[in-house]
């Protein structure tokens, strides 16, 4: 029998400053773990080279990772919100520890995807849980200012991360011994550390008094509400396939269609990427929420489009500026999409409605670049990245239309 609503968990009652520097800890561990996420981007080229990979294969090695994810959003996403969303992080770190540990011993093959697979699962552990543990130490240390700023530091940690993975390893992998070795090694003592310091992070949810019955995710959506969600879910999931694109295939393309063989250049363009989505998050933050589901849409498709065709052009400055762009619509939309969520979740269960947000955004970033990984194996690039764009600007304009519906259903 599950636990009723009466003994669900409730924040604990702890000095703000102790949670003003939990928050910071937190946000950096979060950051510094989303970071390890995408250290093998432009390392995949190396692999690729000394095993022969071909590009399905490496989006195959990526879905290991999108599939740990949504196995760990499914079946532990959730448990932050019934045994303490410190514990939950913590364990989410060391699964990453031990995935680089797996692709230091272990370089081969199904290393990769044994490597891959144990950082999606501690990913997927770690996205609503470092979410709602922000959120709620954020409204310990300055009761009474909003949620604002837990939002968009949250959302930045998150996406800014995934930025930093490649541009670290990208720069190791260039300039320093043993490019298979060194980023991972870096990583997992940061990891290490980062541990350590979460045991000086106030716990915010009182575990269970009483036993209750484990069951895997389920979206706890208020049923007036569901239409929003879907809507929030539907924008998560096309913004995630552009930066599945970007750390799976995009490093594969600038070093065989446009023969730049720098790993640095590879890191870089997947950082832009990021880094642009992160930025947006930030000046956006402001923004009314209508003005930001409009802004990040556009970015979004006009991005899209220009990446489609610097492929099929095969010009280098307009990926950029088409994954900056994109990027930065990204940011927007997924902003927009944390803080409906946020807003429509119930108290007592911002954990599981997160982790299905995150639950969608990791199913776009994996499906779409399978599905490219797959088209790829019988057309040629160019008309491979024009169906892929076409795919996913008919999902951007779905989505669009189904948020706005609800909106004014709901106005």
């Amino acid at each position: 029998m599950t636990t009723s609503s009466v003994s669900r968990p409730r924040p604990l009652p702890t000095p703000s400053a102790t949670h003003h520097r939990g928050f910071w800890i937190v946000t950096a561990v979060f950051a510094a773990t989303m970071a390890y996420a995408t250290v093998p981007t432009p390392l995949y080229v190396i692999y690729q080279r000394q095993q022969g990979f071909s590009a399905f294969m490496i989006t195959v090695i990526f879905a290991a990772y999108a599939l740990g994810v949504v196995v760990s959003l499914l079946l532990a996403g959730h448990l932050s919100d019934r045994v303490g969303r410190r514990r939950m992080a913590a364990a989410a770190v060391v699964l990453n520890v031990l995935s680089a540990l797996v692709f230091i011993v272990w370089p081969a093959l199904p290393g990769l995807l044994v490597g891959r697979l144990l950082s999606g699962l501690g990913i997927g552990m770690l996205t609503a849980t470092a979410t709602a543990h922000l959120t709620e130490l954020h409204r310990a240390a300055r009761p009474g200012a909003g949620q604002r700023r837990a939002e968009v530091v949250s959302t930045a940690a998150n996406i800014g991360g995934l930025g930093l993975g490649p541009l670290a390893s990208g720069l190791l992998a260039e300039y320093a011994p043993q490019p298979l070795l060194t980023p991972y090694a870096a990583f997992a003592i940061v990891l290490v550390i980062g541990t350590l310091l979460l045991a000086r992070v106030p716990e915010t949810v009182r575990p269970l008094s009483r036993e209750w019955t484990y069951r895997p995710q389920r979206i706890a959506v208020p049923r007036s509400e569901r239409g929003r969600f879907g809507a929030a879910l539907m924008l998560g999931f096309v913004g995630f396939a552009m930066f599945g694109f970007f750390t799976s295939l995009a490093p594969q393309f600038v070093s065989g269609q446009l023969g730049i063989h720098s790993f640095v250049v590879s890191g870089a363009l997947a950082f832009a990427v990021f880094a642009a989505s992160a930025v947006a998050q930030m000046f956006s933050a402001r923004l009314a929420a209508k003005v930001q589901e409009v802004l990040g849409t556009v970015l979004l498709g006009a991005g899209l489009v220009l990446v489609v065709v610097a492929i099929v052009a095969t010009v280098l400055p307009m990926l950029v500026a088409g994954g900056i762009l994109a990027g930065a619509g990204v940011g927007v939309t997924f902003k927009f999409a944390i803080g409906s969520v946020l807003r429509i979740a119930p108290e007592e269960s911002k954990g599981e409605t997160l982790a299905g947000l995150f639950l969608g955004g990791y199913f776009g970033m994996s499906v779409p670049v399978m599905l490219l990984g797959l088209v790829l194996q019988v057309l040629p690039l160019g008309a491979s990245a024009a169906l892929f764009g076409a795919a996913v600007l008919v999902l951007l304009v779905v989505a669009t239309v189904v948020s706005r519906r609800t909106r004014l259903a709901a106005a």
